[in-house]
């Protein structure tokens, strides 16, 4: 069985090389019951065993890896983040900090000798430190509110911090001091919320300070005392949108720095770059407004879109960030970008690239390295600095999350849809991936993983779709499954062969169902035209794709067409809603998580109003708005009359992105209608069902309403 299980990963990896995997530490590869061994699948409960990788990064001298990693308790309902180092040649796995709290957000020191880190062991989130065997443990801030993510000059004498700021008077009690049992929040504008929090006047301020490796003393907000918006931006408080340059003069960083209504309906945000000598901070994206003397004159309207993630050259002279065109348009392809910091000039490096590039970083021979979206997987490539094309360093079916660079060596985070993230070196000569990391493997040497089939299906205006097709664990092709068509959320997000803890196809699988998961029109990774066609067009082609998908695979032998059911979360969940007035008798039940439900009501509820204006075209009383008017007029509660099949709907309370009253207007719906219908409303959760406990109610009551009406609906 290990034999395999080895040889399945290196299959799902095309043409990577495999290696012999190091003995892992003790708090990996928590062993599974006897009932869960006996039955062999993957299900829930073993799902939430596995220990979760993430935030690594290479030594300087590229010897070693350190990493984050977390495991789930489910009885007590919460997770331990963990700090490790594995020595690359002999790979052994060191633990360096244990399960009485959490440690995060590792980043080793300049000259590898030291490991700063993120705990909450002194009963707030501070900055730590200890050396590399995890001896010499210190507390470097004690100050009075979390920090929330921190980084060490390269030099070692100052450092950034984040931390929340309280800038403006929300809440009643503020604003009338003789009322300090009062619970209102008051606004004059927008966003009254974001995500999954309300906006109560507090915001995430950059902080620079001096350091000595000593106790760490509050420094100065270089974003200003009063300004209304964050530094790195909401809602994902990316830490990664901060940047030193080699110096240790100068940070550059991202900002939207707008307010009200205008923040809601901008995607405009710029890279800043302060410096410590003088004070003063520059908007590069801008020159005209901020820029240097000499500089080349830019329309402020030439940069409107995101503009985010500076990384510094080696030699501090150039800039590079990811840069979308369009305005309004979250999910726009992110240009690589150069800035020249003597001459203000700017200049595209993927000009040529229909693709997006992302986690971008700079090695020391002149090259920019990245990660792109590539039909339906994420590859590794790079470009020259000087400009030139850009060359796909790896292949074969996988998502790279995530990658470091130290020494000569490159070490990627990579998942597939049969294996959670595990660490794997790249060969930068030819892209060869070798496995070294045994996070899981305890897992899934006593579980079984179904095949993973890559069809490229024909859609009805003839072109090809990639969808993966995911088999139960012991197929056996002379017998009829359940098949489940899964939509995909975003609506621009990939429909990639990588792993999810939330939406996961093995898991699905291994309860007995066949997985259809296309990458219908409107996702990354098969170039702009397929990702934009479904803007203005939610009813359409896209709709027409999902249907093309579930109709081809319904064709096999081994596809039972009549017990089949359709899933999905977010845009998917809007996808259900849809289709559960047009599936024509295809679907036995239909579940939808956090679904849009009435583009009206969405318009007023939702809170980035850049998005809506965007995708729908428009707001809903425009009525000149052709764009805007077809999109309203096929919003699916028009369509409820046409409703006849069982219908599951999930949705979190804190949920301000679709709020659950999305769902609840669609359970409304179903049950007047005396169709079936549950309602599963989580009341400490938002988009995403992530505290353990939820995810297993999630998911009994996701595979009980899929056993009762698509299982048991001959």
């Amino acid at each position: 069985m290990k034999q395999i299980l080895k040889l399945m990963a290196c299959a799902a990896l095309g043409a990577a090389g495999c290696a012999e995997q190091p003995a892992a530490p003790e708090a990996f590869g928590r062993a599974l019951t006897p009932a869960e061994i006996e039955a062999g699948i993957l299900t829930p409960e073993v799902m939430w065993k596995m220990t979760r990788a993430g935030s690594s990064s290479l030594s300087p001298d590229g010897s070693a890896l350190l990493y984050a990693a977390t495991n789930y308790d489910t009885e007590a309902d919460r997770g331990i983040t963990q700090l490790f180092v594995e020595e690359l040649e002999s790979r052994t796995v060191r633990t360096l900090t244990g399960t009485e709290s959490n440690s995060s957000s590792p980043r080793w020191s300049a000259d590898g000798a030291t490991v700063y880190f993120l705990s909450d062991r002194s009963g707030s989130q501070q900055l730590w430190s200890m050396d590399t065997l995890g001896g010499n443990l210190r507390q470097l801030t004690r100050f009075d509110r979390d920090v929330e993510g921190f980084g060490i000059s390269p030099r070692g004498d100052k450092m950034w911090y984040v931390q929340t700021v309280p800038v403006a008077a929300r809440r009643s009690a503020d604003i009338y001091p003789d009322m300090a049992r009062s619970k209102a929040r008051i606004y004059d504008d927008l966003m009254v919320r974001h995500w999954d929090y309300w906006d109560e006047g507090s915001y995430r301020h950059l902080f620079v300070t001096d350091f000595d490796g000593e106790e760490v003393q509050p420094g100065v907000d270089i974003v200003g005392a009063e300004a209304a918006y964050d530094v790195p931006m909401a809602p994902y408080f990316d830490m990664d949108e901060i940047a030193w340059n080699n110096a240790g003069t100068m940070i550059a960083y991202t900002c939207k720095p707008m307010t009200g209504t205008e923040y809601a309906l901008s995607t405009d945000s710029d890279i800043f770059v302060y410096s410590l000598e003088s004070g003063t901070t520059q908007n590069i994206c801008k020159p005209r407004n901020f820029g240097l003397e000499g500089a080349p004159v830019i329309d402020s309207v030439a940069m409107p879109g995101y503009d985010k993630y500076p990384v510094w050259s080696p030699d501090d002279t150039k800039i590079a960030f990811r840069s979308m065109a369009k305005p309004m348009y979250e999910a726009d392809r992110q240009r690589l970008f150069l800035y020249d910091c003597a001459t203000g000039g700017l200049q595209e490096l993927t000009s040529g690239f229909d693709h997006s590039a992302m986690n971008v970083r700079w090695n020391g021979s002149g090259w920019l390295w990245f990660i792109a979206p590539i039909e339906g997987t994420h590859q590794l490539c790079r470009v020259p600095a000087a400009g030139g094309s850009v060359e796909v360093i790896t292949s074969g079916d996988h998502d790279i999350v995530a990658f470091s660079m130290g020494g000569e060596r490159i070490v990627a985070e990579l998942n597939t849809i049969s294996q959670a993230t595990e660490f794997y070196e790249v060969n930068p000569a030819d892209g060869t991936l070798t496995l070294i990391s045994k996070i899981n493997k305890p897992i899934y040497d006593q579980i079984r993983m179904g095949e993973v089939r890559k069809r490229w299906i024909e859609t009805t205006d003839g072109k090809q779709m990639l969808t993966w097709v995911v088999l139960p664990p012991d197929f056996d092709p002379a017998k009829k499954y359940p098949v489940l068509l899964y939509c995909q959320g975003g609506p621009q997000n990939v429909v990639s062969n990588g792993w999810s803890y939330r939406w996961n196809y093995q898991l699905m699988a291994a309860q007995g169902y066949v997985v259809v998961a296309p990458n219908r029109r409107g996702v990354p990774s098969f170039g702009q035209e397929w990702l934009e066609q479904i803007s203005g067009d939610y009813s359409g082609q896209n709709i027409r794709d999902y249907l093309s998908a579930i109709d081809a695979v319904a064709e096999e032998p081994w596809a039972d067409e009549t017990r089949m059911g359709c899933v999905g979360a977010s845009y998917g969940g809007y996808s259900v809603y849809y289709l559960a007035g047009h599936h024509e008798g295809r679907f036995k039940a239909f579940i939808a998580h956090c679904g849009i439900f009435d583009f009206d009501s969405m318009y007023g509820e939702t809170e980035e109003l850049f998005f809506i204006d965007h995708e729908y075209g428009g707001s809903y009383w425009d009525a000149e708005n052709e764009t805007a008017q077809r999109s309203y007029a096929n919003s699916p509660h028009r369509f409820v009359a046409a409703w006849d099949t069982p219908i599951l709907i999930i949705t979190g309370e804190k949920d301000y992105r679709i709020p659950y009253t999305q769902s609840l207007e669609a359970f409304t719906a179903a049950r007047a209608q005396g169709i079936p219908a549950r309602l599963v409303e989580f009341e400490n959760e938002a988009h995403q069902v992530l505290r353990p406990q939820n995810s297993l109610v999630w998911n009994r009551e996701f595979f009980g309403w899929l056993d009762k009406y698509v299982k048991g609906g001959r």
